[in-house]
């Protein structure tokens, strides 16, 4: 089972690198154990390129889409970050490799059970500047405002006010938002410029979980 498991992760950074990512995120996917955040029963397909159940009617990202988020969200050392619906906490551990241990990242996580398992998940982890909030995403998390980049893990028909204002000025945010006419959403970038979200990107054809309002 080991070996298989290598062997999945091995292609999957092979796959991120042919696919143009950076070094840097590959390391970070290369150093996050995947299997640490995921049932033990699903422990064989910790590296496939697709979603995977977690409980309480949530999913764990596919690597490719996760990916493409961090690189959208141009982690830099030492950042601030918030992660909107941080799930099994798998984004949150990422971003800290990204950010550096001087970095801080915080998650919102509406589902308390959800919320408290990604704690235990994050202590097989040696990051120590993860901080994870059992809180209405809606709300942000003004305490830790303002973020350098905020990332959205849940699809949404827009950004709430409250995440807007505790984004830093030229800061990034990253959500999946709902499109009118298709079915899924599309990745949209936004930049705060003068105090208001510019879309800066807008990628279609993704499929996320809907946003949990507490």
């Amino acid at each position: 089972m080991v070996n298989n498991i290598l062997n999945q992760k091995n292609a999957l950074l092979d796959s991120l690198r042919i696919r143009g990512f950076s070094e840097k995120i590959v390391s970070a996917f290369d150093k996050v154990k995947r299997e640490n955040f995921i049932p033990s029963k699903l422990e064989n397909e910790a590296y496939k390129d697709y979603p995977l159940q977690i409980g309480y009617g949530q999913t764990i990202s596919q690597p490719y889409t996760i990916a493409l988020m961090l690189n959208l969200l141009d982690l830099k050392d030492s950042q601030k970050v918030l992660e909107v619906g941080s799930g099994c906490g798998y984004v949150l551990a990422l971003m800290s490799e990204l950010v550096g241990k001087k970095g801080e990242v915080y998650g919102i996580e509406v589902i308390e059970e959800l919320a408290e398992k990604s704690k235990d998940n994050l202590k097989l982890t040696d990051y120590n500047n993860i901080t994870v909030y059992n809180r209405n995403g809606h709300l942000g998390l003004d305490e830790n405002s303002p973020y350098d980049r905020i990332i959205m893990s849940a699809a949404l028909d827009k950004i709430p006010t409250a995440l807007e204002t505790q984004l830093k000025e030229n800061g990034l945010l990253v959500a999946p938002l709902n499109t009118v006419h298709d079915i899924g959403q599309s990745l949209v970038v936004f930049q705060k410029i003068k105090g208001e979200l510019k879309v800066q990107r807008d990628i279609p054809g993704f499929i996320f979980v809907p946003f949990v309002e507490g």
